[in-house]
């Protein structure tokens, strides 16, 4: 039998846009959207003005521009900058089962590339498609185990659905994409040694993802070569990457129904710019501030049921939780995402300002909220939000919501997300841009250059 990335090969280059289904188009515009509005709300932050400074320092080029500011660079360069800009407010769409960002490093790459190659629109959408599904199968083999030893899966199972979308942009033929695919296991990283301490290092993983995927597809059109049976080998992905050797592996679910059942579809987009796990809770709680007129001044304490598998994600350590370091802390805290959201009576992206992250209010609140494990959680995949508050004046309110609003069970309509797009970007575009790219995008197949799309993104 062919090696796993040779299937994955064989697909990527014959898929055709024509081969699409209608529903993955549209949503493909989408995410792109959705990317380049988060990528453009980050230009002037911290995380933003560092990668930017870093990738103008790393050579001179002009294959590609970052966006916002149009600078121009290699080509790996630009990803770098645009896919790290675009994970920088926890923000970006994220696959249920496998809990792996797909579309801030398969967007930056297709970005990168098809600006260099003056890419159409149609070939765009073919290769992030393709990218973003490939991402999402290669996930399925090991859900949520990258996790478990503190490998950030966006960064690793990201550098491979990079080379694959670098390449099918390429042209590179099945062994060539089989090549790209080996050599990213070489440079496949992440670790979330950040969640500690509350630094940047994180949101650099779907941007340093896009720049090995590129990188790997450079070499393999170069006729560099890399190992068939990366996922598979006794050295492959799966057997450095899952320590817990009772798992059993799931490599067919990588290529079963491959272009028939498209798994992309299982991934939700955000409405919250916080750890996606933690999102269903935030729709609980607002949920009671709209309805039943809860405000933090009300509650006495808040117990989350939890699945029990979440609590070490972002319910523990609970004293870091409780005060987090910096903004990259509180987005991974269901405590004080939860206090913030009902002290402010929303979580948008202006959360986890320093100004919140040190409101003695707010610190306050988290503290009051606790949690104990949820028996009857559903399985990976699934975000159930369930919160119990009891109030000063002895009342007990309570929600549950079974599916997180943004998945496919609880969808945002296009509508949601180009107003999303509209405040993300207008952080650093005008008005009359915006709606430009709004309507760009909605016609992307019609481009014959994508370079288009980017002018639109510059200030």
């Amino acid at each position: 039998m062919a090696s796993y990335s040779e299937q994955l090969a064989l697909w990527c280059a014959r898929l055709k846009f024509s081969d699409l289904p209608a529903d993955v188009v549209a949503s493909t515009k989408l995410r792109v959207l959705d990317i380049i509005g988060l990528a453009l709300a980050a230009v002037e932050l911290p995380t933003g003005r560092s990668v930017r400074a870093a990738a103008l320092a790393m050579g001179k080029g002009e294959d590609a521009r970052i966006l916002g500011t149009g600078e121009r660079v290699p080509a790996m360069q630009a990803a770098l900058a645009n896919g790290t800009m675009a994970q920088a407010l926890e923000y970006d769409d994220t696959h249920n089962e496998s809990v792996i960002h797909i579309s801030s490093p398969i967007v930056a790459t297709a970005l990168a590339v098809g600006e260099m190659i003056k890419a159409s629109g149609e070939q765009l959408i073919t290769a992030i498609a393709t990218g973003n599904e490939i991402t999402c199968r290669i996930g399925l083999v090991a859900p949520q185990q990258f996790h478990k030893v503190g490998f950030h899966p966006s960064g690793v199972i990201g550098t491979f659905g990079a080379a694959y979308t670098g390449g099918k942009l390429l042209g590179l033929n099945v062994e060539q994409l089989r090549n790209a695919a080996g050599i990213a296991g070489s440079q496949a990283s992440g670790i979330l040694a950040c969640w500690e301490d509350g630094t940047q290092s994180k949101f650099l993983h779907p941007g340093w993802s896009a720049l090995s995927g590129i990188a790997a597809s450079l070499l393999a059109r170069a006729d560099y070569t890399g190992p068939a049976p990366v996922f598979e080998s006794r050295f492959g992905l799966f057997a450095s990457h899952v320590q817990d050797k009772s798992y059993k592996l799931d490599f067919p679910r990588m290529v079963a129904d491959l272009g028939k059942t498209w798994e992309s579809r299982n991934t939700s987009f955000k409405p919250y710019p916080v750890a996606h796990v933690i999102h269903s809770f935030l729709d609980a709680i607002l949920y009671l501030y709209r309805t039943q007129g809860l405000r933090a001044e009300h509650v006495e304490k808040i117990v989350c049921p939890i699945a029990e598998y979440m609590i070490p994600v972002v319910c523990e350590p609970v004293a870091e939780k409780f005060t987090p370091a910096s903004d990259s802390h509180g987005r991974v805290s269901l405590q004080f995402s939860l206090a913030e959201a009902l002290a402010r009576g929303r979580l948008g992206i202006d959360a986890y300002s320093d100004e919140c992250l040190r409101d003695p209010a707010i610190l306050e609140l988290a503290r009051k909220v606790s949690y104990v494990v949820d028996r009857d959680a559903p399985g990976r995949g699934q975000y159930k939000g369930w919160v119990i508050v009891y109030t000063s004046d002895g009342r007990t309110l309570e929600r549950v919501e079974m599916h997180n609003r943004g998945s496919a069970q609880n969808p945002l309509s296009a509508a949601d997300l180009q107003d999303k797009f509209r405040e993300n970007a207008a952080r650093t575009l005008a008005g009359r841009a915006i709606n430009a790219l709004i309507e760009k995008i909605g016609s992307l197949e019609l481009e014959t250059d994508i370079s288009a799309l980017v002018d639109l993104s510059i200030r």
